[in-house]
């Protein structure tokens, strides 16, 4: 399924083709997978719609990969065949800028992600430098593993970037893939930790309450307790906004959303500097993840048991599973089945 243009997603108006295309052929240092599942991220709606970086097209889109090796380029000898890998949103990045050199290869202004600069994982098979790629536990299928990649990796480099401590309170605007799977994550490494919810959409405040959370409400709600943290993962700036006024002094908002959505042009988008930036509140934004983020929290995710709630759709069906996203019937994360 590929991304031949871009506009507006809309229902019943599909945003991706279907194309037969050849098997790829992997280079020196790559290893070609056939895939078995691709979850389903709101990083492609951003793709279709024109809030990223403008992605290389015709390309076909998919940064959750599972799937197992069947092919090596010649000086490829990290896995093996018939080994199963992921592939998460990092494809690669120079290698050699000050950034890459200390671990933030997020950073680095040659970074190139899966399909947006590269081909991705909604297909049968894809090539990936071995580099890139990361061995799945047992313990997840690959149904589990999928979302794992995305939202679970880009969740986790969040909840870091929060440097936020046990037992303090932290906050969740939006509740899709990713914010269940922090929820889940902070619980364990946290036990002592409030969490609460921000969500637009009832159902997805029931499902918080069900994972755990303390409270669950609006995006414009007040909890009964102030925060130390939040990580806002909506494409939209008024929680930005609510977001700041629940926090402690001191706290920090995590961004953690590719681009934000433009202002209405009718609302201008006001701060008040006592009430949302006093007292030495934070605001920092996550881009991109690195190989480590990826590294670190699948070995986190089957240590601690966190598998991700999912609907699975078949490969013929992804522009259905974008629709749905874009009209938030969301519970959990969105797969593709394919191989």
């Amino acid at each position: 399924m590929v991304i031949n243009r871009l506009g507006a997603v809309r229902e019943g108006e599909g945003p991706l083709g279907f194309m037969q295309l050849d098997i790829p052929e992997p280079g020196e240092k790559d290893i070609l997978i056939k895939v078995s599942t691709c979850g389903v991220c709101h990083t492609e709606l951003d793709e279709i719609e024109g809030r990223t970086p403008p992605p290389r097209l015709p390309v076909i889109p998919g940064h959750q990969v599972v799937g197992k090796v069947i092919r090596k380029g010649s000086d490829a000898s990290k896995y093996n065949v018939g080994e199963r890998i992921g592939v998460a949103w990092i494809y690669s990045s120079c290698g050699h800028c000050r950034y890459c050199k200390s671990g933030l290869e997020n950073l680095c202004e040659e970074f190139k992600a899966t399909g947006r600069d590269t081909d991705g994982g909604y297909a049968e098979y894809m090539k990936v430098p071995e580099s890139s790629a990361f061995l799945i536990p047992e313990d997840f299928t690959d149904e589990e593993a999928a979302p794992l990649l995305c939202a679970g990796a880009i969740g986790y480099r969040s909840l870091m970037l929060t440097e936020i401590q046990n037992g303090q309170a932290l906050g969740l605007t939006g509740f899709g893939a990713s914010g269940h799977l922090v929820l889940k994550m902070a619980k364990h490494l946290f036990p002592d930790t409030d969490v609460v919810v921000f969500a637009r959409s009832p159902g997805e405040q029931r499902f918080a309450l069900e994972l755990g959370a303390a409270w669950a409400g609006d995006t414009t709600g007040k909890p009964p307790f102030h925060l130390d943290a939040i990580i806002d993962t909506t494409p939209a700036w008024k929680p930005v906004v609510y977001a700041l006024e629940n926090l402690n002094p001191g706290g920090r908002l995590v961004i953690n959303a590719i681009r934000k959505e433009d202002a209405d042009k009718n609302e201008l988008l006001k701060l008040d500097y006592d009430k949302h930036l006093w007292m030495e509140k934070e605001v920092k934004s996550v881009a991109n993840i690195t190989p480590k983020d990826v590294s670190e929290f699948l070995e986190l995710a089957a240590e601690a048991n966190i598998k991700p709630e999912y609907q699975l759709y078949s490969l013929e069906n992804a522009n259905k599973a974008l629709t749905e996203l874009k009209n938030r019937k969301i519970k959990g994360a969105k797969v593709l089945k394919i191989g």
